[in-house]
């Protein structure tokens, strides 16, 4: 379904034949409008092993409107723009990290304004040149809370987890204007 509302194209190859392609590279955004109007959207934790094929059944009651899902939020990449389930998260850590449970970085409480915002807090002279960190001398950081790789890597899947799902009662207004943008040229 969204691949059929790319343009097909004709363009010339290097043996002087004119060859039939659909555009991948065209590219639709969502109006900053539609983006900001938060009556449009619900929100939605993903949970352990849904797909956005899953998310669109169990919502539009269509898997094919899946890309709706990922163009609301941002996902252009489903193996590292989507939260992992169980296994591959883990399998993830223990490759990503040599000590998954070594310290990624620090946090301190923000002292002013939001308090219950964290500020990551890292010293150079503190993190090596591994992948972000396995920092070992906590001295500097006394007061501050050690994160572990895992606990970072765990907070991106949290963040990852926490979607927008646009009402179903505009699905197919958003489908219907995202073919007719599709369509639309400027070639």
């Amino acid at each position: 379904m969204y691949f059929d509302s790319f343009p097909i194209i004709q363009y010339g190859s290097t043996d002087g034949t004119i060859k039939t392609a659909t555009n991948l590279l065209r590219r639709v955004a969502i109006r900053s409008k539609v983006k900001t109007n938060a009556s449009l959207f619900d929100t939605y934790d993903v949970k352990s092993g849904e797909t956005p094929e899953i998310i669109a059944d169990k919502f539009y009651d269509d898997p094919q409107l899946h890309w709706v899902i990922m163009l609301v939020n941002n996902v252009t990449d489903r193996y590292h723009d989507w939260p992992m389930n169980e296994q591959q998260f883990s399998t993830f850590v223990n490759e990503k990290y040599s000590n998954p449970d070594g310290i990624h970085h620090y946090e301190i409480t923000q002292e002013s304004g939001d308090t219950k915002q964290k500020i990551e807090v890292y010293d150079p002279d503190l993190l090596s040149s591994t992948s972000a960190g396995d920092v070992s001398d906590t001295s500097a950081y006394t007061s501050a809370t050690a994160i572990t790789n895992r606990e970072y890597e765990e907070s991106e899947q949290d963040r990852k987890r926490k979607i927008r799902l646009l009402d179903p009662e505009v699905v197919d207004t958003f489908v219907d204007e995202f073919k007719l943008l599709m369509r639309e040229s400027f070639i």
